[in-house]
């Protein structure tokens, strides 16, 4: 699940969706826009929403969670209560005799390839997409790191255009960057998962077959969505 957007207003929506989440899942990926503004009240809200469940839970930050320049402190907040957050890092669960690797990070914009900004020109653009460049380059990083039977990606922002489609062609460079999905075909990779495109589609491929699925809430139209990882096809939709 992604693009929650806790505040004081939505105190209280998730939580009874969260209390049984081990009937349907073995881990909850929470991909970033955990809050509106980033304020440290709002990562308390976080907090109550989605600490001491019965399942792991791991995700990775959004660009609403960096509005309040305090991103780090959002997050610190976040892991003292148990809630693993990832940024260029990786977390693995024991499920039965298996491991899921996570790899997280937040990424960033530049748009999809045909179509993407370059490091080229004003300094304001080169430090853009050398943002981009430098998120997806630890994004692949991790990935490699992982020891796993499965892999998958969790960012905030999009690696394909796919997932992003429904929304204006106008905000697909602010939407995502082909160098996450570039990171994500470099590694051997089970699934990907993103947010922050509201108005995108839920399912899309990199350009190698790796699956992409967006799981902002909106796209989802639910409290969260169940992937099963299958090594003998792509993952399988089993609820939502």
């Amino acid at each position: 699940m992604g693009d929650v957007h806790m505040d004081r207003g939505a105190r209280g929506a998730f939580r009874p969706a969260m209390e049984r989440i081990d009937e349907h899942a073995d881990v909850l990926l929470l991909a970033g826009d955990l809050s509106n503004y980033g304020t440290i009240e709002e990562a308390r809200e976080v907090v109550e929403e989605f600490r001491d469940l019965p399942v792991p839970v791991i995700g990775v930050l959004g660009n609403h969670d960096h509005q309040d320049a305090r991103p780090e402190e959002f997050a610190t907040v976040l892991r003292d209560a148990g809630i693993q957050v990832l940024e260029g890092d990786t977390a693995v669960v024991s499920v039965g005799e298996q491991r899921l690797g996570v790899a997280g990070v937040k990424g960033f914009g530049g748009g999809f390839a045909g179509r993407c900004g370059s490091a080229f020109g004003e300094r304001e653009m080169k430090a853009f997409i050398d943002h981009s460049r430098v998120l997806a380059e630890s994004l692949e990083h991790a990935l490699h790191a992982l020891d796993a039977e499965y892999r998958l990606a969790l960012t905030h922002y999009a690696p394909v255009p796919d997932t992003v489609r429904g929304e204006p062609p106008e905000l697909y460079p602010f939407l995502g960057s082909h160098m996450l999905a570039d990171a994500i075909d470099a590694a051997e990779v089970d699934l990907a998962l993103h947010g922050h495109a509201h108005y995108g589609t839920e399912r899309g491929a990199t350009p190698r077959g790796v699956p992409v699925r967006n799981v902002a809430r909106p796209v989802l139209g639910s409290a969260f969505a169940v992937y099963r990882l299958d090594r003998e096809g792509e993952p399988l939709d089993i609820s939502s």
